[in-house]
């Protein structure tokens, strides 16, 4: 699959990408919004495509499963550190969002909506950790970037797919001439977007799948913090 160049300086802000997937009735149609609209359009289809069918997934885990622990390097605020599973799970529930990509159009907005309602998360004792297969330089830029993940949680790097293998997801490879917003070509493999919110006692409390229950990137963040409220 080819996915072409999308020029960040034209893109709409993330604010606006998500106002557009959340409510798109409540946001006045000027001018501006018009153009942005068919860009945001074109984000949220990149982000459907990347979760398509070409993430063949083994039997992904289901609610009630022991959730994997795990380990990885990953980034907060820009700084590098080892994240475990073991010891986030230890402090409360833990919402593990998976996602193709950083800096492509819906996988920027679950970021951003995700640390928007950080505080709200927090508040019910859950931890967030995004894992994708990002290398870990960039994801010190996402995870530190105001626009999107904000110094407010942590993302994981899985550039071989283990972890995602181990919650019964496939790694697609990479699509030759793919590129994320800021032009940069996109080497890495891309693992289905999918939520899992685990209790503090391991076991898979919920799974969202934009595959299976066609939610939108932004969806998955008001779906986790329902559940994560009612635990």
């Amino acid at each position: 699959m080819h996915i072409g160049k999308i020029s960040s300086p034209a893109n709409p802000s993330p604010q606006t990408i998500v106002a557009l997937i959340k409510h798109p009735n409540q946001v006045k149609p000027n001018m501006m919004i018009k153009k942005f609209y068919y860009s945001a359009s074109l984000i949220f289809s990149l982000s459907l495509l990347l979760t398509l069918p070409a993430f063949a997934q083994t039997k992904m885990l289901a609610k009630g499963d022991a959730a994997p622990v795990f380990s990885a390097k990953a980034s907060l605020a820009g700084n590098a550190f080892d994240f475990s599973l073991k010891k986030a799970l230890a402090k409360g529930p833990v919402v593990v969002y998976f996602y193709p990509s950083a800096y492509t159009g819906g996988c920027d907005a679950e970021a951003h909506a995700f640390a928007e309602d950080k505080d709200k998360f927090t508040a019910a004792g859950a931890t967030i950790i995004g894992v994708s297969a990002d290398d870990i330089t960039r994801l010190n830029k996402f995870s530190s970037d105001p626009a999107y993940c904000a110094g407010k949680f942590p993302v994981a790097s899985d550039g071989d797919g283990k972890i995602a293998a181990s919650y019964g997801l496939t790694m697609a490879g990479p699509h030759l001439g793919a590129k994320d917003v800021l032009g940069q070509d996109l080497n890495h493999g891309f693992i289905p977007r999918v939520t899992y919110v685990i209790g503090k006692d391991g076991k898979i409390a919920a799974v969202f799948s934009s595959e299976t229950d066609h939610i939108s990137p932004t969806g998955h963040v008001d779906k986790s913090l329902e559940v994560v409220k009612g635990l």
